[in-house]
């Protein structure tokens, strides 16, 4: 059984929270110890104390009216309340890193691939990373340029730690295809376990570049006719190409053994 993927809002909000952990535990610390300092060097309440703790100036005001350790207490003031504003960009910092860095550095990665698939000529649009397109993509890596169109996102990321270019979304799409340098592709290869979704695929392909070569898989010889009707170069059905890889292997072990 695969585990559940896990949401990327709810990610990014565990991660948050985990990386807050320390700056505001560090935060609350030096309130107490700004609190307990103050009643234990001048006796204030905890109210009059925070109240210090927000308001600085309040303890001048305060020195101006009443007697006491003034600078002791404007002295431990300082320290506290330089450790607040310390811990309080730490708190910024960390928020402003957990939250958006993610999604700035996700941007960044596509921003570089984009700039990749822009620079291609003649390379091999492959829509589907499941293991028919994982096998066909493995194949062409050592010739040509490959991107992958993918709309899962787990067959996404699979591609692209695998090495391949990669386009998050449905090939149907013409952004999409579009994205994935479609204009400048000498093929397409529909390669989704979804012969409708291929013959689409062809279809939309067909309106960006008509000079592309186009390569589909179909499940079964009934849809055969439809995909080449709709524009498809070579249809391809894994089931026929089986058995006939199958055949052909066992007549080659025939003849080996005729003498």
């Amino acid at each position: 059984m695969k585990p559940a993927s896990i949401p990327l809002g709810a990610f990014v909000r565990r991660t948050l929270l985990r990386r807050l952990l320390r700056p505001v535990a560090a935060f609350a610390f030096l309130v107490v110890a700004g609190v307990a300092g103050f009643s234990t060097v001048h006796g204030v309440g905890v109210v009059d104390a925070l109240f210090w703790l927000i308001d600085p100036t309040s303890i001048e005001l305060h020195f101006q009216t009443h007697e006491g350790p003034a600078t002791l207490v404007k002295s431990y003031a300082i320290v506290i309340l330089s450790g607040l504003v310390v811990v309080g960009l730490w708190i910024g910092e960390t928020f402003v890193s957990a939250a958006f860095g993610g999604q700035i550095h996700e941007e960044l990665r596509y921003m570089q691939t984009q700039r990749e698939i822009d620079s291609l000529e003649d390379h091999v649009i492959i829509c589907g990373y499941g293991t028919f397109g994982k096998t066909i993509a493995a194949r062409l890596d050592a010739d040509r340029d490959v991107v992958v169109i993918e709309t899962k996102e787990t067959g996404y990321r699979r591609a692209i730690d695998d090495g391949f270019l990669a386009v998050n979304g449905d090939a149907r799409r013409e952004n999409v295809l579009a994205d994935a340098g479609v204009e400048r592709a000498e093929t397409v290869i529909g390669a989704i376990d979804d012969s409708n979704v291929n013959i689409q695929i062809i279809i939309a392909t067909t309106q960006l570049e008509p000079g592309a070569k186009l390569i589909v898989r179909a499940g079964d010889e009934t849809y055969e006719s439809l995909a080449r009707q709709a524009g498809a170069d070579e249809v391809i059905i894994p089931e026929v190409v089986s058995g006939e890889q199958v055949s052909m292997s066992l007549s080659r072990r025939e003849e080996k053994r005729i003498p």
